[in-house]
């Protein structure tokens, strides 16, 4: 089984996977607006513009998923710190990488250090409202 975490933004979707994209690289895989769907004469243009699907891929095996909510179809965002994107890279350069592109202009929950359960670890909330987790383990688990 494969899992991919997909994320929900308020007409967003698209400015933070290009953001993401310029951290993590890549091609998008899928790029597609709600005006590219059928019967969407009922949206506003602004509606039309907003992301019905995107995805974008981190790792061999990871695959970033989003788009953006409609509120004309009663749909909200409620964003919280029910979950977080927790990436686990091959080193401590690429954590501080991943860690200093990604929580630039967020706020920062905990910074980049060596914990006492022997990983090195960071998290914070990214300018989106995103909450990631930055874990490097010496022993590549």
């Amino acid at each position: 089984m494969k899992v991919n975490t997909y994320l929900n933004f308020d007409g967003k979707a698209e400015e933070a996977f290009r953001f993401y994209k310029s951290i993590f690289g890549g091609e998008f895989i899928t790029i597609m607006k709600m005006g590219d769907a059928p019967d969407t004469d009922k949206f506003s243009e602004a509606e039309m513009n907003r992301i019905m699907h995107i995805s974008l891929p981190i790792s061999s095996d990871t695959i970033l998923m989003g788009s953006d909510i409609l509120p004309s179809m009663g749909q909200s965002l409620d964003q919280g710190n029910n979950s977080y994107i927790s990436l686990h890279p091959e080193s401590k350069e690429e954590a501080d990488r991943l860690f200093n592109g990604l929580s630039k202009a967020g706020i920062v929950e905990m910074p980049m250090a060596d914990q006492f359960w022997g990983d090195y670890f960071g998290s914070f909330v990214d300018q989106f409202g995103v909450h990631w987790m930055i874990n490097f383990n010496a022993q590549g688990y």
